[in-house]
């Protein structure tokens, strides 16, 4: 950028195991749809990706995913692991019909349109739509939910084995935002899927993720079971993050937005990069960057403080 460069991710590192459903959450701009794109080797220039991102197929050896060649970046873009991108509801082309884009897909590739589209009827029945009339509509006549569904439906055609959701439900009301989380529920378990799904809204995906990752500021900053963090997380972002969460039935004036902002990536703090925000911080926190490291089960967290956390950042999930 003009002003410096601009570190979008900060050594994150994470394995994603075979047929989870991994819940990366974050506010906006801390580094959840730069980790998507970047799993598919997708970062927009002038953006760089560095370090590793290893492939493990199950029927053959791991796979170096920032040296493979064009054709073969090809052929793992939506045959190994697919993506819906944020701004879904955008992402038809609004002069072709529903099944254009599923036949444009299977050319692409180099598919059998008469199996593919079997394929795809199957999918959108899964999806409880109604096949031949998605098919036949252009995306205006097709409602938000729809459209996502649809959308759902086409990154699955060539049964990937991975499918990573950017905010697949951002645009929606809060019943189908439901209705989408249970559709993928089962989606996931009959086609044995390991699903990456990013949203700033940790409650909704607490209920889907067998994981959770809490990013901030570029940096994964607490990892573990989704339930186990959502009950009581040990990160005071992931706790200010929930106890944050709206509730109708509080006044305005009893809310507890976290103060402050997100660092500007070109300028981020020393040292643990939450610590202008954070109540626990002190002079170690300012200078010196905590590693995530391992706090029993399956649970990390960098922090210096995060046996203090709970006491000094209160929240009740039964409120939520």
């Amino acid at each position: 950028m003009d002003r410096g460069t601009s570190k979008v991710l900060n050594d994150v590192s994470i394995d994603i195991r075979d047929q989870e459903i991994l819940g990366i959450v974050g506010e906006s701009g801390s580094g959840k749809s730069m980790f998507a794109a970047s799993l598919l080797d997708s970062i927009v220039k002038p953006g760089v990706t560095r370090g590793e991102i290893t492939y493990n197929p199950s029927d053959s050896e791991p796979v170096d995913v920032l040296s493979m060649s064009d054709r073969e970046l090809k052929e793992y873009r939506w045959e190994e692991v697919s993506m819906v991108f944020q701004g879904a509801l955008s992402s038809f082309n609004p002069t072709m019909d529903i099944r254009g884009h599923f036949l444009e897909t299977l050319d692409a590739h180099g598919y059998s349109r008469v199996e593919g589209m079997e394929k795809g009827r199957e999918l959108l029945s899964d999806l409880y739509l109604d096949p031949e009339r998605v098919l036949d509509s252009y995306p205006h006549e097709l409602s938000g939910g729809m459209k996502q569904r649809a959308l759902i439906a086409l990154s699955l055609l060539l049964e990937p084995n991975v499918l990573v959701m950017d905010e697949p439900t951002a645009a929606l009301d809060l019943l189908m935002q439901q209705s989408i989380i249970s559709l993928l529920q089962n989606l996931q378990e009959k086609y044995e899927l390991t699903i990456v799904f990013i949203t700033h809204d940790l409650p909704l995906v607490a209920g889907l993720a067998d994981r959770l990752v809490v990013m901030y500021a570029f940096q994964f900053v607490e990892v573990g079971p989704s339930q186990e963090i959502l009950r009581d997380a040990s990160h005071p972002y992931a706790r200010s993050l929930l106890r944050a969460v709206p509730n109708m039935d509080i006044p305005i004036d009893q809310m507890n937005p976290i103060e402050g902002a997100s660092p500007d990536p070109v300028n981020v703090p020393a040292g643990c990069s939450y610590h202008p925000r954070c109540p626990l911080a002190d002079e170690t926190c300012k200078l010196e960057e905590p590693k995530r490291e391992p706090i029993g089960g399956d649970r990390e967290v960098a922090c210096y403080h995060w046996e203090e956390s709970a006491e000094a950042i209160p929240y009740d999930i039964e409120e939520m």
